[in-house]
């Protein structure tokens, strides 16, 4: 099933469309799950499901945007291409992740409609994400923090979501999502152990954003997943990366009351979001 979701996401990208018009925001080619069996297993929660497909899903889109802001102003051509391509990954991922949730939703939404035409309120992605870029030091570490901790929880719901095809999304992303970590973890110790001054500014980074950690470490999609075990295998990962880069591993302190799970988000959320949904909102169905 990976190989089948895998090659159709690109397949779908290059086949024709019944129609002359070509689409204008996302989707308007075939369904990116097509060709997937996507019945859902009897026993399966539905609202549950979809719920964890778009909370992940926001995630992801959110963090395409962010990355896709360094285009042209990344300190090098080479990372900014990285970040780039990251965000592109993340793209796609938000796009399965979307179809997935409209199919065992039942609201007949397909990814448009959750990308471009919810406000802030209805996103669920961890805050950790909306986040200004802030400088290169703070979009690495923030990087190295939400792929090591989407890595863990990805390969956990490769073998144990009872959903085949989120099973399968997460399989996919894998692979995607190991290479972002390393490329985080990578810069994070050249800056880490760098000069003073890409030290201080890591580590201003590191302390800024300890205080998202309780967020992400707090939530569990459930499916037998337990979000202890992904705590204790992120936080290894973090502090290795941490004590090659001469910074301080930072306590996990309490989880908050309300987070972005259940819609209370920071103020940069609702302009990054105007900014994402300005054109599909102005021209809805748009096609060209």
């Amino acid at each position: 099933m990976n190989a089948t979701t895998d090659d159709h996401v690109h397949l779908s990208l290059s086949e024709a469309h019944d129609s002359d018009a070509r689409w204008a925001f996302g989707t308007g080619f075939e369904d990116p799950l097509h060709g997937v069996d996507t019945a859902v297993p009897t026993g399966v929660d539905t609202t549950e499901l979809a719920g964890v497909c778009v909370a992940l899903g926001d995630d992801a889109l959110v963090s395409a945007q962010r990355l896709a802001q360094w285009v042209t102003c990344a300190p090098e051509l080479e990372e900014e291409v990285a970040f780039a391509n990251i965000g592109i990954d993340l793209l796609g991922q938000a796009r399965l992740l979307y179809s997935r949730a409209g199919q065992v939703d039942g609201n007949g939404w397909g990814e448009d409609s959750y990308a471009y035409f919810r406000d802030a309120a209805d996103f669920r992605n961890v805050t950790a994400a909306e986040l200004p870029n802030g400088d290169f030091a703070f979009s690495v570490v923030r990087l190295l923090i939400l792929s090591s901790w989407r890595l863990s929880l990805f390969q956990r719901l490769a073998t144990s979501a009872p959903d085949p095809v989120l099973a399968a999304i997460a399989a996919k992303g894998v692979n995607e999502l190991t290479y972002h970590r390393q490329f985080a973890a990578d810069w994070t110790v050249r800056l880490g152990d760098g000069t003073s001054e890409s030290h201080r500014r890591t580590r201003g980074a590191l302390e800024d954003l300890a205080s998202d950690l309780p967020e992400l470490f707090a939530w569990s999609p459930g499916f037998g997943i337990s979000a202890a075990d992904i705590e204790r295998e992120v936080t290894d990962v973090l502090s290795q990366v941490l004590r090659s880069a001469t910074l301080p591993v930072p306590e996990v302190e309490a989880p908050p009351a309300r987070c972005g799970r259940d819609g209370a988000h920071t103020v940069h959320l609702g302009p990054l979001l105007a900014e994402l949904q300005s054109v599909a909102r102005e021209h809805p169905e748009g096609v060209w």
